[in-house]
């Protein structure tokens, strides 16, 4: 086997791989000898048959294994001869005409092809000595627990049916069937029977609920509403609707305490242990948050230190990934990049510049962590799998049981927990000064798109 480095253009090579006829047909014969020992043909004892005859008969299929394997050693021997860290999987053209190619499965001429590869860049970890991040931190209020306390209570509060010729009101749950249309036209999944409405809850298309009030029992009504522009189906949002609503039954809620029943209902030994509890929640919730912000102050201050090239292949497939939701949510809303108040163009330019942050922070951090040897144990893999299956109520054995039967998928798990180690020790390397804040400005631009190397 011949190999010959015909390219080297920034992060890219490609290798000229030889294949003498010669070394074919001796590779072939190899394993044509170690097939007849296995194969029975009738006419021959098992060991005894003729390798001419072998080859007549799977010779083109054996080849094909062959090449096979000459391809894989070919990449092993180009990464291992050259020290090269690959960014994908090499890329394979055979090269010349299907008659010379032929000839090469045939073992009468020599088998020549390409190899393509992209490399990692190679660059020094920044100084990090001169970062200094906010870190948000908000405590709970007792205004934001007696909120919690009191949307616990309403939602743990008993419903029983009003007297004969009650009025809904707000706080009431309402049962009702309904029929939607769009233009006169039913519309599918507009039709239902028995459906329960808590009237002020928003849980229903806005403008729904609060036609509602003062309907009775065995009332027929017309409620008229429009979908939301970001409504999950594009075939809706937007689009004004009408529905023919009969209510079946009004029943009106308990009140809402705030007390040791409630404690008790959640559980809890006591109120103040369902306080510390809800406190003790809202106050992680705070600190997840306050998180994913150092984190992404963290990646804009890494994205300010490098400036390497990247692999086009990588920053590619990134990029195509990232453009794919990017279609798929405007379809789903049925939106267009004129409604974004961009164009196509834009979009692009400004999506590929995110795919090129990610990879190149993907990459910063990958060295980071082989740097300083961070471990993914798999006692934390476990604990996230157990996350993972929670996630899933009522089918925790299906998941399980994929994940255990998957190791790739199981494999995956470690991404994510490598990542957040590596944030982890790059933020005991830097300057972190807590900030307080109040929660309104912790969560303040939740919704904004979030530039990360996730």
């Amino acid at each position: 086997m011949q190999v010959t480095e015909t390219r080297s253009e920034g992060l890219r090579r490609e290798y000229k791989v030889t294949l003498p006829a010669s070394e074919l047909a001796e590779r072939l014969t190899s394993e044509l000898s170690t097939l007849k020992d296995r194969v029975r043909i009738n006419g021959f004892r098992p060991g005894k048959v003729p390798i001419a005859h072998l080859r007549r008969l799977y010779g083109r299929s054996v080849m094909a294994d062959v090449v096979q394997s000459a391809v894989t050693e070919a990449n092993r021997k180009i990464v291992e001869d050259n020290n090269l860290r690959l960014a994908l999987e090499p890329k394979i053209d055979m090269a010349g005409d299907q008659a010379e190619v032929e000839k090469a499965l045939d073992a009468k001429g020599d088998l020549d092809f390409t190899v393509a590869v992209e490399v990692l860049p190679s660059f020094e970890l920044a100084d990090l000595s001169d970062i200094s991040l906010r870190k948000l931190v908000a405590e709970v209020s007792e205004t934001e627990l007696d909120e919690a306390l009191v949307r616990m209570a309403t939602q743990n509060r008993s419903f029983s049916p009003k007297g004969e010729g009650a009025e809904a009101a707000e706080g009431d749950r309402v049962i009702v069937d309904f029929t939607g249309r769009i233009d006169g036209e039913a519309f599918e999944g507009g039709t239902a029977e028995g459906i329960s409405v808590e009237i002020g809850s928003n849980s229903f298309i806005p403008g729904f609920e609060p036609q509602l009030v003062g309907a009775k029992v065995g009332e027929s009504r017309k409620v008229s509403v429009t979908f939301p522009e970001n409504y999950g189906s594009a075939e809706l949002a937007g689009k004004p609707a009408e529905f023919d609503v009969t209510v079946k039954e009004i029943e009106g809620g308990g009140e809402a305490k705030v007390d040791e029943d409630l404690a008790k209902a959640f559980g809890m030994e006591s109120l103040d242990k369902l306080k510390d509890g809800v406190r003790g929640a809202i106050s992680r919730d705070f600190e997840a948050q306050s998180r994913r912000r150092l984190k992404k102050e963290l990646l804009d201050a890494l994205d300010t230190k490098y400036g390497f090239e990247l692999p086009p292949g990588l920053v590619e497939q990134e990029f195509a990934a990232v453009w794919s939701q990017v279609e798929a949510d405007l379809k789903n809303s049925g939106r267009t990049f004129a409604d974004e108040e961009t164009t196509e163009e834009e979009a692009r330019a400004e999506y590929r510049r995110i795919a090129e942050r990610r990879v190149r922070l993907g990459l910063v951090l990958a060295q980071v962590g082989a740097s300083a040897d961070i471990k993914v144990t798999d006692e934390e893999v476990d604990r996230a799998l157990v996350e993972r299956v929670r996630q899933y109520p009522g089918q925790e054995r299906q998941v399980w049981d994929y994940f255990q039967k998957n190791p790739a998928a199981k494999a995956e798990l470690r991404a994510p927990i490598l990542e957040e180690k590596t944030v982890d020790h790059l933020l005991g390397r830097v300057n972190v000064v807590d900030e307080p804040t109040s929660k309104e400005a912790l969560f303040r631009d939740e919704d904004e798109k979030a530039e990360t190397a996730a």
